[in-house]
C-alpha cells in the first residue's frame, strides 16, 4: 500500500481518489472545505492547495500528488499559479511524482488533430496561465528537482454546470424539451470521459515513461452537439429534440451576470471550429481505450435521472 495525495474533489479528483482507493492504495483527498468522496480507504482532510507548507506537510510519504484542483474558470489567472507553486515545492520536498489535469487551451486554434509535440502557441490569458505551469514543472523536471507529467483532455462529458453537454442539455432532453448549445452545433468536437482521465491519471504516476511529457486522454471520435445530444437521446429512450444554438447577444448578455459566460470568447474558437484530439500516443504507450461512447452517455443519463 502506497500514499497518494489528491487534491481537489471535483469530478475528475473523486474518480482518482476512489480508483485508487479500489486498488487498496491510501488515499488522502485534501480541500478547502475537507469534502471528498466517502470511501473507508480515502482520509478527507481541509487545507489550503495554495499553502506550501500545508501541501509539503501532506505530501510526506506519499509517492504522487494529483492536481486535480479547479479554481473558479475567471480566477485562473490569480488562482492557479500559488496552487502550482505549492504543489510543485510539496513534490520536490516528499520527493512524490507530481501529476497534473489540464486542457487543450495551450495550443490555441490548430488545423488537423491535436497532438502532444504542437507548440504552445495560445496567447490568452487562462491559456497562458496553464502554459505557465506546465513550463514551469516541465524545467524542474529537467533540472532533476520533481518527477512531472501531466494529463490533457477535452471538453468533459459529465454532469454539471461546466459541461457543454451537462446542465443545459440533459435535463432538458430528457423532459422532451429542446435544447440550446454554444456556437455551432455541427462542428466536430472531441468529448472527454471523466473516469477515462482518472485512469490515465494513476497509469501515468507510477509509469516512468509517461515523466517528463504530457499525455492526451484517450477519447472517443470527435461528435458534434448537434450529433451527440441526439446520442443522448437515443441512450436515453426519449425521442430526439432540436438543437438550437444561442443567439451572440444573448450570450453577450448573460456574460453580464455570469463570470463564467464572460470568459468564454477566449476559447469561442474551441466550438466554432474543429477541435479534435489524437489520443493514440497514450493509447499506444499504455494499452488504454477510451470507454465506449454510449457508455459513457449512459452514465451521464445514470447521473441525472
Amino acid at each position: 500500500m502506497s500514499k497518494h495525495l489528491v487534491v481537489g474533489a471535483g469530478p475528475i479528483g473523486s474518480a482518482t481518489a476512489v480508483r485508487l482507493a479500489e486498488q487498496g492504495e491510501e488515499v488522502v483527498v485534501v480541500t478547502r472545505s475537507g469534502s471528498g468522496p466517502a470511501h473507508r480507504g480515502i482520509t478527507r482532510t481541509s487545507a489550503d492547495a495554495s499553502s506550501t507548507a500545508a501541501m509539503a506537510e501532506l505530501a510526506t510519504g506519499a509517492v504522487a500528488i494529483y492536481n486535480c484542483a479547479n479554481p473558479a474558470y475567471h480566477r485562473w489567472p490569480t488562482d492557479w499559479p500559488p496552487i502550482a507553486q505549492a504543489l510543485l515545492t510539496a513534490a520536490e520536498r516528499s520527493n512524490a511524482v507530481l501529476v497534473t489535469v489540464s486542457n487543450l487551451y495551450g495550443y490555441g486554434s490548430v488545423a488537423g488533430a491535436m497532438t502532444e509535440d504542437l507548440p504552445l502557441a495560445a496567447q490568452g490569458p487562462k491559456a497562458l496561465t496553464r502554459v505557465r505551469m506546465w513550463r514551469d514543472a516541465l524545467a524542474a523536471h529537467e533540472a532533476g528537482r520533481v518527477r512531472a507529467t501531466e494529463v490533457r483532455g477535452s471538453d468533459y462529458v459529465a454532469r454539471g454546470a461546466q459541461s457543454h453537454l451537462g446542465d443545459r442539455v440533459v435535463p432538458r432532453l430528457l423532459a422532451g424539451r429542446d435544447v440550446r448549445v454554444m456556437k455551432s452545433a455541427d462542428t466536430l468536437h472531441t468529448w472527454t470521459a471523466t473516469d477515462d482521465v482518472a485512469r490515465l491519471l494513476v497509469t501515468v504516476a507510477v509509469d516512468e515513461r509517461a515523466w517528463g511529457h504530457p499525455w492526451h486522454v484517450p477519447s472517443n471520435a470527435p461528435r458534434t452537439q448537434r450529433e451527440a445530444v441526439g446520442d443522448l437521446c437515443r441512450v436515453a429512450g426519449v425521442q430526439p429534440v432540436k438543437v438550437k444554438e444561442y443567439p451572440g447577444m444573448l450570450i453577450r448578455a448573460m456574460g453580464m451576470f455570469d463570470p463564467m459566460v464572460r470568459e468564454l470568447p477566449e476559447v469561442a474558437y474551441q466550438l466554432e471550429e474543429p477541435f479534435v484530439l489524437d489520443s493514440s500516443a497514450a493509447q499506444r504507450t499504455f494499452a488504454l481505450a477510451p470507454t465506449p461512447w454510449d457508455e459513457v452517455l449512459t452514465g451521464v443519463v445514470a447521473a441525472y435521472r
